[in-house]
Parts: structure tokens; C-alpha cells; sequence
């Protein structure tokens, strides 16, 4: 039976994908959506469908590329509001830090700040990516993403990283150092419309540095009775 199982057939899964024809869920097979290996990462860059600037290729992994922090930082003013409000324009709800060469910034316990990767990163159309954690940097306690790890195709900018210590101590963060895997997916078909396209009103293409929460653009809430 492969990888089917007595209470599942291949018709059964067939019916799930709408718009195909019996049996060309399975024959698409390598075609399919897949999660891209060194040789494909290179291969990408290359042909000029994945980007990264600055590039290094010692950075390439077997099936990721590991990413660099910046040197710019937002920081919370928690005294100029009460509270936080994904509605409403608060401009001044972070200030940027930009660390002096040779200096780390310092992440205390329970804080949370924005930083931005090194690297400009660009996708094609039919290329996403999700950006992890580096695993010895989660032992000592620091979170990379709170939960935005996911960059859409067509995406080309700086990624805003969501930078939590839980650990009990102080953590420091040199600039340069690496911050993250960052791991791309081909998709099944190119996106008919990638991020940036006129249709999305895409708030943070192009975003340089640390970019704070555009929520407030095209806010809207669906009802829930």
C-alpha cells in the first residue's frame, strides 16, 4: 500500500485536491512543493529567483542559509503609552538603537525588542521561506521569532526579527553574528499574486531596519456572531 493506508486510497486523496485531474496530485511528485537542499539554494541564487545581499556562501547550510543580525535595534517606550493597540498609528511606541562598532546590545530578561537581519532577502514567485532560530541560541534562552517566521513569495527586504530573552540572565547580541536559518519552500505553482502585488496593499515590502507594526493599515475586524 506505500504510504497509504487500508482506510485511505488514492482516489480518496485525489478528491481532496479540487480543479485536478484523478492521479495528478501523485504525478507531480518532485514537482510538488518541497523544502530546497544546498545544491537547490545555490541553484536559486544563481538563476536569480532567491536573493540575499550581502551573500556569503560559507553561511550556506544543507538545507537552509544562515542569516546575520544587524545593528539596529527598536525598543519599547513603555512610558509615553498606557497600552498597546494594533488599531491605532502609535509612532512613537518604538525608538531605533544603532549599536556602536565593537559593542553588543544587551537583552535583559522578559524584554522584547526588534532587530532586522543583515541580509536584504528577495523571493520569486514561486519560492517562500520561513526563518528559524538558531538551535544554540534557543538552549542559552533566546527566541528569534515570537511568531512571524513566515516570508511570503515576492517578499524583498530586510526581515524584522521579534527578539525575546526568557532566560534568567542577560543575553548579548553582537552584530554580524548569526541569527538565524533562514529555509525556503518551491511552491506547488508561482503565486498568482506574490507580496507587493497592487491587489495586497503589501505594508512591508521594501522595509529596511527594524520595521515596526503596521497593523493599523487596512485594520479591520469580521464579525464574530
Amino acid at each position: 500500500m506505500g504510504i497509504l493506508s487500508n482506510k485511505c486510497t488514492t482516489s480518496d486523496l485525489d478528491a481532496l485536491v479540487t480543479g485536478t485531474e484523478s492521479g495528478d496530485f501523485w504525478q507531480r511528485g518532485y514537482g510538488g512543493p518541497m523544502l530546497l537542499s544546498d545544491r537547490d539554494l545555490v541553484s536559486e541564487i544563481k538563476a536569480g529567483t532567491l536573493g540575499l545581499e550581502p551573500f556569503e556562501p560559507t553561511l550556506v547550510q544543507p538545507s537552509s542559509i544562515d542569516v546575520r543580525l544587524d545593528r539596529l535595534f527598536r525598543v519599547f517606550n513603555n512610558h509615553l503609552y498606557t497600552h498597546i493597540d494594533p488599531a491605532m498609528q502609535q509612532d512613537d511606541l518604538t525608538s531605533v538603537v544603532e549599536v556602536p562598532d565593537g559593542e553588543p546590545f544587551v537583552l535583559h530578561p522578559g524584554e522584547f525588542v526588534l532587530a532586522s537581519t543583515l541580509e536584504v532577502i528577495s523571493l520569486g514567485d514561486q519560492l517562500a521561506g520561513r526563518l528559524e532560530g538558531k538551535s544554540s541560541l534557543g538552549r542559552l534562552g533566546l527566541l528569534t521569532h515570537s511568531t512571524a517566521g513566515f516570508i511570503d513569495p515576492g517578499f524583498s527586504g530586510h526581515v524584522t526579527l521579534e527578539l525575546s530573552n526568557v532566560a534568567n540572565l542577560p543575553i548579548t547580541l553582537w552584530p554580524g553574528m548569526k541569527i538565524g536559518q533562514l529555509c525556503i519552500f518551491r511552491l506547488s505553482s508561482p503565486a498568482e499574486h506574490p507580496y507587493g502585488s497592487v491587489v495586497y496593499g503589501s505594508r512591508y515590502q521594501g522595509q529596511r531596519g527594524p520595521t515596526p507594526s503596521r497593523a493599523w493599515q487596512h485594520w479591520r475586524t469580521w464579525p464574530t456572531r
